[in-house]
Order: C-alpha cells, then sequence, then structure tokens
C-alpha cells in the first residue's frame, strides 16, 4: 500500500467537515533507535517506530475528542467517529474553539539534518562502546559503567484545521548518555551525564566522558553538611531545573486555575534587576527551537521576567481566551492529547563572571550539582520547597570537600529575590534550556 502523506490525511477529514463543526487533525509519525553498551558489547539494541491521530471536534463551545496510535485508515475513520460520539457528552465551554491565524510570521528555521536518519547501525554501536571504554580509562576508581548509551530518533508532524491552519514539520536528532560507577574505599558513587544535538558532529563526547566520570569522582568521600543558612551556587543544569518551576507557574491555565503564587502580579517586581527569563524557540541553537506551536500558531520570543519585573504569561488559545488576552504561541502537545500551554525553549540572560570567579566570591556556602524530589518536593501554588541535594562546600573561595544527604529550603519567591549574581557560564542543555549558573544567598540547608 503506497504510503499516504500526513498532510493529504489531515486535509481530507478536515474536509469533512459537517456543517457547524470546527475540527482540528494533528497527526505524527516517526522511528527511534536504542542502544545499550556493557562491558565492551552490545546489551540491547532496540529499535521502533510510532503512529499517531488525535482529533478536536468542536461545536459551540462543546468539544469532542479522540485519539489513536495508528494511521490505518479504517482507525482513522474511527477516530472521527468517536470525537463525534464524545462531542455528544461534552459541556459547552464558551472559551473552547479552534485556534485562529493570528497573522504572526513563522521564523521558518531549518532545524533538521537528514544526516541524522543515515547513521549506520554498526557507527551507532561503535560510539556506545567507545563511550563505555574511555570512562574506564579516564580514572583507575572507575570500575564499571551501568549504562553507556546512543539513542537517535526522527518524527513529522502535520496539524491541519477548518480555521485555515495547516502545518508540516520534520525534526531528528542523536543522543548519547553515560552513567559511570566510581569506587574507593568500599564507598560508590554514581555520577552521570548525556548530551544531544540534531547532527552526530556536534555531539560532545569529550565532555560526556570528563563530565559523567568527574561527577561520580568527586563526590566520594561525600559526607553530610552541617546545618545553616548559607549561599548557594546552582549549577546550569540545577538552575535550569528550579526556573523551570517557576516559568511553569506562569502559564495561563495555572493562573486561570488559581495556581500560581504569581497570577495577581503581573508588572510587579518579583525577581532581581538581573534576572530576565524568557521562552524563546525561535534561537535555532536551542534544541527546544520550534517553527510553530501544537495549535500551529507561528513560535515566538515571550519574556516571561524582564529585568526583575513579571512582564507577561504564557497562553495557549484557550487560555488567552478565557482571561480575556491573545496567545503567546504557546500550545504545547503530543499528537494524542489536547494542547495544553508551557514552555518551548526557556532562556535566561547571563552575566559576565565565570563559574571559578563566581566560587572564588563565596566566603561560606555550597556549590549543587544536582538535587533529588525536585518536582514531589516544590508545593506549585504556596511556592515552598525543600529538596534533596548534593555537591560540593565552598570554603573561602574555593571548592571543599564533597557533601551529599543534605536538604536546601525555601520559597521560590524568596529564591528569585534572593539571587545574588547571574553567571556568564551559559550554555544551551539536552533538552534545550539556555542556562547560566545562580548564585543565591539565604538558603537553608540541613545535614548533619
Amino acid at each position: 500500500m503506497t504510503r499516504r502523506e500526513l498532510p493529504d490525511i489531515a486535509r481530507e477529514i478536515v474536509n469533512s467537515a459537517k456543517d457547524g463543526e470546527e475540527i482540528e487533525v494533528a497527526l505524527s509519525r516517526g522511528r527511534s533507535t536504542t542502544v545499550n553498551a556493557y562491558r565492551g558489547e552490545v546489551e540491547s539494541l532496540k529499535s521502533g517506530s510510532s503512529q499517531g491521530v488525535g482529533i478536536r471536534i468542536i461545536i459551540d463551545g462543546c468539544e469532542g475528542f479522540a485519539s489513536a496510535g495508528s494511521l490505518d485508515p479504517e482507525i482513522v475513520s474511527e477516530v472521527v467517529n468517536e470525537a463525534r460520539q464524545n462531542l455528544t457528552f461534552a459541556e459547552k465551554d464558551p472559551h473552547q474553539a479552534i485556534a485562529l491565524p493570528d497573522g504572526v510570521e513563522s521564523p521558518r528555521l531549518d532545524l533538521f539534518d537528514r544526516s541524522v536518519i543515515g547513521i549506520s547501525e554498526k557507527e551507532k554501536i561503535a560510539i556506545a562502546i567507545d563511550l563505555e571504554r574511555r570512562c574506564l580509562a579516564r580514572d583507575k576508581r572507575v570500575t564499571g559503567v551501568r549504562a553507556s548509551t546512543w539513542s537517535d530518533s526522527w518524527a513529522e508532524f502535520a496539524l491541519v484545521s477548518t480555521a485555515g491552519i495547516a502545518i508540516h514539520e520534520e525534526g531528528g536528532n542523536c543522543s548519547v548518555g553515560a552513567q559511570p560507577l566510581a569506587e574507593e574505599s568500599g564507598e560508590t558513587q554514581i555520577g552521570y551525564y548525556g548530551d544531544m544535538a540534531r547532527r552526530l558532529e556536534d555531539l560532545d563526547l569529550d565532555k560526556v566522558v570528563v563530565e559523567a566520570v568527574d561527577g561520580a569522582t568527586s563526590l566520594l568521600g561525600a559526607t553530610k553538611p552541617a546545618s545553616q543558612r548559607v549561599t548557594v551556587i546552582f549549577e546550569p543544569s540545577v538552575a535550569a531545573a528550579f526556573l523551570g518551576v517557576v516559568a511553569g507557574s506562569l502559564t495561563g491555565d495555572r493562573v486561570a486555575k488559581g495556581r500560581s503564587p504569581f497570577a495577581e502580579r503581573m508588572g510587579e517586581t518579583i525577581a532581581v534587576a538581573d534576572l530576565t527569563l524568557f521562552d524563546d524557540p525561535t534561537d535555532e541553537r536551542s534544541l527546544g527551537a520550534e517553527n510553530y506551536d501544537g495549535e500551529g500558531l507561528a513560535a515566538r520570543r515571550n519574556d516571561l521576567i524582564v529585568s526583575g519585573s513579571l512582564n507577561t504569561f504564557l497562553h495557549n488559545s484557550y487560555t488567552a481566551r478565557r482571561l480575556g488576552v491573545i496567545s503567546t504561541g504557546s500550545a504545547v502537545r503530543v499528537v494524542r492529547s489536547r494542547p495544553g500551554v508551557g514552555m518551548h525553549a526557556m532562556q535566561i540572560l547571563p552575566g559576565d563572571r565565570t563559574r571559578e570567579e563566581l566560587i572564588h566570591n563565596v566566603r561560606n556556602g555550597i556549590f549543587v550539582r544536582g538535587v533529588n524530589g525536585l518536582h514531589s518536593g516544590v508545593n506549585p501554588v504556596s511556592g515552598d520547597f525543600s529538596v534533596g541535594a548534593y555537591g560540593h562546600r565552598i570554603v573561602e573561595g574555593s571548592l571543599g570537600e564533597p557533601f551529599r544527604e543534605a536538604t536546601i529550603a525555601s520559597t521560590v519567591q524568596r529564591m528569585l529575590l534572593d539571587i545574588v549574581e547571574v553567571g556568564g557560564d551559559f550554555e544551551f542543555l539536552p533538552g534545550g534550556t539556555g542556562m547560566s549558573s545562580l548564585v543565591i544567598a539565604e538558603i537553608a540547608l540541613s545535614g548533619s
């Protein structure tokens, strides 16, 4: 059977709309490969493919939604019928409607390099095995590598609606990761680091080996720190995790439900003047870059916090209508779900000083390499957080002994106002976030 193109399938469904129906059709298909090496051999090699369809039908504020994991014509037809059937049970919502074109032009980014889908299976295996070998060779205290992996994926997405939106995108990436085990004097520590890129040549394998191994060996001999209030330096991935919590509370759905601590603070100062936080899916350097959001509206930059002031909330078309504003092009979705709202490519404006200079200015503090339990340890309504942390003490401007089994606690609101400095060590993380280290004062540290 001839393979049908996704836009053709979507248009056919949309063209079958009955009088009064708004229809939005989202379709996807993709494939992926994962290789795991262990002790110089392939432990597992998994390849798979996926397909999906999600259909929304709306009449006068009532929505019917249905989805399936197949593009078989008979199943797609059943999904259409199921969406119409579900429509009969829906409650009317005056804000429910298909997104309308808003005139914003797509950035037309070239985000797909076809070479990523041409990498041979032999080369993928070789990279995973070599990554394990290099981790073992870097430090004699590394006694094994729990996981040395290669992954790659390709996907295409199409969305067509009766409102006149019609988009089709392709994307792909490859990634590697290593999880070495370091042992000394009967103690074992586990490290991890990974990298992701759109092209094989952009993967930094050297950095993966160094960061993964050093992450494990540097924590050997770690002890519980003394309980106290200290200045904390979050390395970029940890800073990204905390600011991701902040960004998650600046979405229209959280505001509409009264579940954001910043809901009534538009235009107010909520952070130090050095902090500017924004979502920029038009920045091609980020792996979160997109040409369109999950409803087919053009991607655009949205400045959430500008020099410490709350500037905007993120909206999809539904939350925008509910709150009487316009969409910020921030719909996020997988095909088999309704559109939500969220960040695509979070970034921060970096400061000027290196990480070493940041550490040098701290007399008594901690450098946090990682946290545990962030999502369960943060109250999304009050902003209170208490999470596990590990890293190194900072003593008189230098990194000291490693610590573990500690807890750091504050509130998100307080943390934003206690930022002492934003680092100049800006980097794009594998998930697409652009982040620097953050220096934050007066965080409660609990240990021994």
